[in-house]
């Protein structure tokens, strides 16, 4: 399994959507989507956003379960996620312990972008409802994705990546992922 991460508007999910197109044979699997099925069932969660402003004890046991059904995926799978996750509370890991510790991981990415050039693509983005962040608070984001990123390495004993994806430069970031997939 590789994991790909990265902050919201970094283009993570955008270099997914090009990679799915060129290797046929990784299965995507969305940590979010898997997260809000059960969210939406048990806790009556409508969209993440109000997922990830939720209660840190509902947020760490869907997590819990989100893991048991990733530990039992086999077959090459990109594990699409966050790594440091922005709460009311405090960052929360994307990838707890618990959950690192049964998987087979291959290799971490995560995809960053200038600080400038996220805050654009968010403005951008009518599909979210993302706080108002600015400079600063992104960029401290930004390092605590890094930081757990390493964390996440050094857990899993996987090599760790990290994509800048510049604005008008997705060819070259699409292309730099697969070469690590391959």
């Amino acid at each position: 399994m590789y994991i790909i991460m990265g902050l919201p508007g970094a283009g993570k999910t955008t270099i997914l959507n090009e990679v799915s197109k060129r290797l046929n044979d990784f299965k995507i699997v969305n940590y979010g989507t898997l997260m809000m099925e059960i969210a939406e069932k048990e806790f009556n969660i409508k969209n993440r956003d109000e997922l990830r402003k939720a209660d840190i004890t509902i947020q760490k046991s869907i997590q819990k379960r989100v893991g048991e059904e990733l530990s039992s995926m086999k077959g090459k799978v990109i594990l699409d996620t966050h790594c440091a996750i922005k709460t009311p509370k405090g960052y929360l890991p994307g990838l707890p312990f618990e959950i690192l510790k049964g998987l087979n991981v291959d290799g971490l990415i995560l995809v960053t972008a200038d600080i400038n050039e996220i805050i654009e693509r968010r403005k951008n983005d009518p599909t979210r409802q993302r706080d108002k962040d600015d400079y600063n608070s992104l960029k401290e984001h930004d390092d605590m994705n890094r930081f757990m990123l390493a964390a996440y390495s050094v857990i899993t004993g996987a090599p760790c990546y990290i994509v800048n994806n510049k604005q008008g430069k997705l060819e070259e970031a699409v292309k730099e992922v697969i070469g690590i997939l391959e």
